[in-house]
């Protein structure tokens, strides 16, 4: 996903993919440890994504880019 700011937060850019359907869907799977951030489990929704990090939820990866 190409993003046109600096930096975006993990429950907004999950629900930009599509990954959930909600933020309260997001809140939850972080919080129970579904999701990661450059290989490594976050649990913080607000966690903020850059240009070049990556994402995994379940069997989907998502790469963050700039515009």
């Amino acid at each position: 996903m190409q993003i046109s700011t600096p930096y975006i937060k993990l429950d907004s850019f999950l629900k930009a993919e599509n990954a959930v359907s909600s933020g309260g869907e997001a809140k939850i799977i972080i919080a129970e440890g579904y999701v990661s951030v450059n290989g490594e489990i976050e649990m913080r929704r607000g966690r903020k994504l850059y240009p070049g990090d990556q994402v995994i939820y379940g069997r989907r990866k998502f790469m963050v880019e700039s515009e």
